[in-house]
């Protein structure tokens, strides 16, 4: 689904319907206070120098020795990271999808495996299969891609629905089962499925179903002119995006600090006031002429989480409006399926989106 920009102003930065707003390393002071349970006397704002929260902010300048303008998406696999989801990537070939998956795993000291999703790609090679050893006369269970940190599933929608069905149990459940045996993933595990939007020959759709079970949607754009000049001159100069440690990519964060992140993310305070504003939002897209598929209740669970850890990157130890505008696109624009005849008008699932958030009022 292509968008168009729609742009919502929060605390921090401007959001223009790409993946989400910049976390910027001290927060400015914002009109909602008043909706934190949690602030009290104090001024609900975490201290800069929160160390779980500083280190996973530090990730985006590590990326950024690789991959040019991408900060948005970055941010957008972050809070992924801190909510537990899954995230699928759109984006034309050739914009670093796949080098900023690689990037963002090295700076956060996590494993990562790429699995290029074919027609003839089988469960198997995905999940992990029983091989006979003759050695020992059994059959020993060899671990598949699946079983890493974050896994790159390139271009999903190039390999059947029954290929693609494999991931629905280790996407929910962080597990695979094998001839009745049931085998933890590894944690952290979040998928990062990519997809071309304008390339549809030859490839198989996912289901409603599936594409609920992803967190975000994030689109990768393709770069502006002083942007792409500078991916050029990084080229010209030597770069290699096989060599992540010659760009002087580091690991500046790591499993710990991403547990620590998360039982903060966690604590962050949100007001009846704004659980009311998610769940209207979430209604009124059942509700919207342009849609014949609303978001489910298991959207609005994903906007509230997501919005705590937007919230919580930046600074805050509650949820305001904004954080909830903030995220609403990435983690909506997936979960709402446009009527036939808005298609053929030419309307985009985001502008729907954006006149639904500029119509349900805002808590005050």
């Amino acid at each position: 689904m292509s968008s168009q920009p729609n742009s919502y102003t929060d605390s921090n930065s401007q959001y223009t319907g790409g993946a989400m707003p910049i976390p910027q390393n001290q927060p400015e002071q914002h009109h909602h206070q008043q909706h934190s349970a949690a602030a009290g006397a104090d001024t609900g704002y975490r201290r800069a120098e929160d160390p779980a929260r500083q280190s996973l902010l530090n990730v985006r300048a590590e990326v950024a020795k690789a991959v040019v303008g991408q900060d948005p998406t970055v941010t957008g696999m972050l809070i992924a990271l801190l909510c537990g989801g899954h995230v699928l990537l759109e984006g034309v070939p050739g914009v670093a999808k796949t080098l900023l998956v690689r990037a963002l795993s090295k700076a956060l000291s996590l494993d990562t495996k790429r699995v290029q999703f074919t027609p003839d790609l089988m469960p198997g090679d995905v999940t992990g299969s029983l091989v006979y050893d003759s050695h020992s006369f059994e059959f020993t269970f060899r671990e598949g891609p699946v079983f890493t940190n974050i896994m790159l599933a390139d271009e999903i929608n190039r390999t059947p629905p029954k290929t693609q069905a494999s991931l629905l149990e280790a996407m929910e459940e962080r597990q695979v089962s094998v001839d009745g045996v049931s085998r933890p993933l590894p944690v952290p595990f979040i998928v990062a499925a990519t997809q071309n939007p304008v390339e549809y020959e030859g490839t198989y759709p996912l289901p409603e179903a599936q594409l609920d079970r992803f967190l975000l949607k994030l689109t990768m754009p393709l770069p502006g002119r002083t942007e792409e000049i500078e991916v050029i001159r990084r080229h010209a100069n030597g770069f290699d995006p096989k060599d992540l440690p010659a760009a002087g990519v580091r690991p500046v964060a790591g499993a710990s600090d991403l547990s620590t992140a998360q039982a903060a993310v966690a604590q962050v305070a949100v007001a009846p006031e704004l659980l009311g504003y998610i769940v209207d939002i979430v209604r009124a897209t059942r509700s919207a002429p342009s849609f014949q598929l609303g978001v489910s209740p298991r959207g609005a669970t994903a906007l509230l989480n997501t919005a705590k850890a937007w919230a919580w990157l930046s600074g805050r130890t509650f949820v305001t409006p904004d954080d909830v505008k903030a995220l609403s696109l990435p983690c909506l624009r997936h979960r709402v399926g446009l009527r036939p005849e808005a298609q053929m008008d030419g309307i985009h699932v985001d502008d729907v989106l954006g006149s639904i958030l500029a119509s349900v009022p805002v808590p005050r």
